[in-house]
């Protein structure tokens, strides 16, 4: 998606005041303010800030209908509510509560991350994971499990010893290998011959899906709740932004108490990921679930959708961006997972010669994956998703090549945009902590235009939440644009700092640096 439109949706809805309900925005509504509550004004201010002004172009002067004006707040209230997702406004209150309560939460959860993938994709040699233990840093015993492959096992395994474990106890990680599966040669579901050796059956990858029914048959859900564990985190490899959206995911799965929580992002039309959906069934059978970009546009049309997958009038799709992280809790995820064993519901998705359907290019397999853990849930599953727009997603997924040949506009989902993602998240951070950031500029890299922030990075030891970097800012601060701040010390202030340049702050951990 393009970030320049995220950031200046987001910045609207983060700069939105009452006073942005002026006469010329909708005068109907601005002389009514004064018969609403605090809250039923924040609604109110909510559709305005939606672009949904027209909905109070009849109503009268405040003492005509007023019954019928607070009783129409109501029903907005409700109708909000009712939808199970979190849209959330990176610095604002209602943020910061959730980081709050996510963060207490984490020492009550497992991280789950899935890696059996190579990087041939990123015209990189070794395993997809190596790059985002980089960015490991740990204080305490947080289970840890890693799903591997064949192809990935030996490496990864490897790589966490000749590491020691990057801080990390051996006895906190756990590998979890997944199997292959037999190939289908064609329509008729005939098993496919290894193409190397005519006495094997040709095998491949089921799919992340496997995840579920590796935790379940190994035993570690039970011990995680016996250790008086409550959740349990999945994550994908080459998404480390990923992880300054987890708190306040978490705090939205812990008050809203969610059984299953999806963290999603904006996402433009036919764009290349999943979006998030509720299915109604014939017979009123309802579930929020993920449905694959390449069947979201058929089952739109399908379905009285004539445009299909388009982008509404705020530019990006209604249905948010399925980004594979969820977070579910653990108790209701036993007790499914005791009737199903881990199995998830299976697809095939085979690429056809031509338009006859008749000869495959290549063999096909059944696959599953992880977020179609929903499907068998029961209708009383409270089953929701959060949407953090520039906070939680900036994949490293295709080669330089490939990224250069993105339609200009969508995302490039590469080495150089998840370098510059991480950049721009920190700077924006800081800009809402009060500091003042130089507006990033346009430059070209591997073949890529991207906005360039100042390169601004830190430890989580400085800095987990949005209430930690406000703590430790503080007078009247300045960084360039072309300047680069790395912050490695836990009790480090910023005060009163311009920087136009390179300043790396370093310091043990019992050090205060102003």
């Amino acid at each position: 998606m393009a970030s320049s439109a995220v950031d200046n949706a987001i910045n609207k809805l983060a700069n939105a005041q009452i006073s942005d309900l002026s006469t010329s925005s909708s005068p109907n509504l601005q002389k009514n303010l004064s018969i609403l509550a605090p809250d039923e004004v924040e609604l109110a201010k909510m559709l305005i800030e939606m672009e949904q002004g027209h909905l109070f172009e009849d109503w009268p002067d405040p003492g005509v209908d007023d019954d019928e004006k607070i009783s129409f707040i109501s029903q907005v209230a409700l109708l909000n509510s009712s939808y199970p997702g979190e849209i959330l406004t990176f610095g604002d209150d209602n943020f910061i509560k959730y980081e709050e309560t996510g963060v207490k939460q984490v020492q009550n959860a497992a991280f789950v991350l899935v890696a059996g993938g190579l990087g041939e994709r990123l015209g990189y040699n070794g395993i997809k994971v190596q790059p985002l233990f980089c960015f490991c840093e740990c204080k305490r015993d947080v289970p840890f499990v890693i799903m591997t492959s064949d192809d990935t096992h030996a490496r990864t395994l490897q790589l966490l010893e000749s590491n020691s474990y990057f801080g990390m106890k051996s006895t906190q990680v756990k590998l979890l290998k997944q199997e292959k599966v037999a190939c289908l040669a064609d329509n008729d579901a005939r098993l496919a011959i290894d193409p190397k050796n005519k006495y094997r059956i040709q095998t491949k990858p089921h799919g992340h899906g496997d995840v579920h029914s590796l935790l379940y048959s190994s035993g570690l859900l039970k011990e995680w709740k016996d250790g008086g564990l409550r959740w349990v985190l999945f994550f994908q490899d080459t998404n480390g932004l990923l992880f300054k959206a987890i708190p306040a995911a978490l705090g939205v799965s812990a008050t809203k108490e969610y059984h299953v929580n999806s963290l999603s992002v904006p996402r433009k039309a036919k764009e290349a990921i999943g979006g998030i959906t509720r299915l109604t069934h014939a017979d009123g059978r309802e579930m929020v679930i993920n449905v694959e970009y390449n069947q979201l546009d058929p089952l739109l049309r399908a379905t009285g959708h004539p445009d299909g997958d388009a982008n509404c009038e705020t530019g990006y799709s209604p249905f948010p961006g399925n980004i594979n992280q969820l977070i579910l809790e653990l108790d209701p995820y036993i007790d499914e997972l005791s009737k199903t064993g881990g199995t998830i519901k299976e697809f095939v998705n085979p690429k056809y010669k031509d338009s006859t359907k008749t000869a495959f290019k290549s063999s096909t397999r059944l696959e599953c994956m992880m977020q179609d853990y929903p499907k068998t849930l029961s209708p009383s599953a409270r089953v929701g998703f959060t949407i953090n727009p520039w906070l939680a997603y900036a994949p490293v997924k295709n080669n330089p090549e490939d990224a250069a040949k993105v339609p200009k506009g969508n995302p490039y989902y590469s080495a150089t945009s998840g370098e510059t993602a991480i950049y721009q998240a920190n700077s924006m951070i800081l800009r809402k902590a009060g500091v003042k950031i130089d507006d990033p500029v346009s430059e070209v890299f591997n073949g890529q235009e991207v906005e360039v922030w100042a390169c601004v990075v830190w430890k989580p030891k400085w800095a987990v939440t949005f209430a930690d970097v406000k703590s430790k800012v503080s007078g009247n601060n300045f960084v360039s644009q072309k300047s680069t701040l790395v912050i490695k010390g836990s009790n480090v202030i910023i005060q009163d700092l311009s920087l136009d340049g390179t300043l790396v702050i370093s310091s043990v951990d019992d050090a205060e640096v102003c």
